[in-house]
């Protein structure tokens, strides 16, 4: 099915955790040369995608950053020739506040990570997938990015940016062979979603019964909506906010 992307390189931000972790394993075993880049060191991922019989490389990024990213592109292309496709998923949840006592810093620390995080590597990667005349950016939102929540407002100011960014992308790039999408998660079982009920059950519950499907999704859902949205199955899909939520928005 996704034969496209076999010896492709791939580069996946935030791809030693949850959503971007399972999409780089995903990557690998569609046969993708994937770069994995996150502040995170961890080598499992890395180790997971060789076994799944990718090629891979680590490159240590602050996604906001100019710099590091601009060295993280760099690296990709001397290692494997060439960029085609990316997946811009590295992003925080930041502190929950109502919005009159949310902290300039942490709006500053959300922001940069997610929202200009997302513009600095579209930046660098839509100058190399020029060069090559085509390409495939899949940018990861959220269902905060549709919709509102209470208390999260750098995160929603985030998201619904992250929103705005694809869609002018992907008008812009168009007629240049590059296709924008982007990915909006529901409540998904990872860390993020750890660290927001703090591991309690009952808050954990309410979490759940958020979603009308009846469960939390699994990051694994999100990589495989993410490898369609990269790959030519998905060739006449640009400028599109893919909610993979079990139905959250539809309520």
């Amino acid at each position: 099915m996704y034969e496209s992307l076999k010896n492709k390189t791939v580069l996946v931000t935030g791809g030693n955790s949850g959503i971007g972790h399972a999409t780089a394993i995903s990557l690998g075993k569609a046969g993708a040369n994937v770069v994995i880049a996150d502040l995170s060191e961890s080598k499992e991922t890395e180790e997971l995608v060789k076994k799944s019989g990718g090629k891979t490389i680590f490159i240590s990024c602050d996604v906001s950053n100019d710099q590091q990213v601009m060295n993280l592109i760099n690296k990709s292309i001397a290692t494997f020739g060439k960029l085609d496709y990316a997946f811009n998923n590295a992003g925080i949840e930041g502190l929950s506040a109502p919005t009159h006592e949310s902290t300039q810093n942490n709006w500053d620390k959300v922001i940069n990570t997610n929202l200009k995080g997302v513009w600095l590597c579209m930046q660098y990667e839509i100058e190399h997938m020029l060069k090559n005349g085509k390409g495939a950016i899949v940018n990861n939102s959220s269902v905060a990015g549709l919709v509102g929540f209470a208390n999260i407002a750098p995160y929603v100011a985030s998201k619904h940016g992250v929103i705005g960014l694809t869609k002018t992308a992907a008008l812009e790039y168009a007629q240049e062979g590059i296709r924008v999408n982007a990915v909006c998660p529901g409540v998904i079982k990872t860390a993020m979603i750890d660290r927001f009920t703090g591991n309690d059950e009952k808050v954990l519950k309410e979490f759940e019964n958020m979603e009308p499907i009846g469960r939390l999704g699994l990051p694994q859902e999100i990589a495989d909506a993410v490898l369609w949205l990269l790959s030519d199955q998905s060739s006449f899909v640009t400028g599109h906010a893919l909610a993979v939520d079990g139905g959250f928005v539809a309520k």
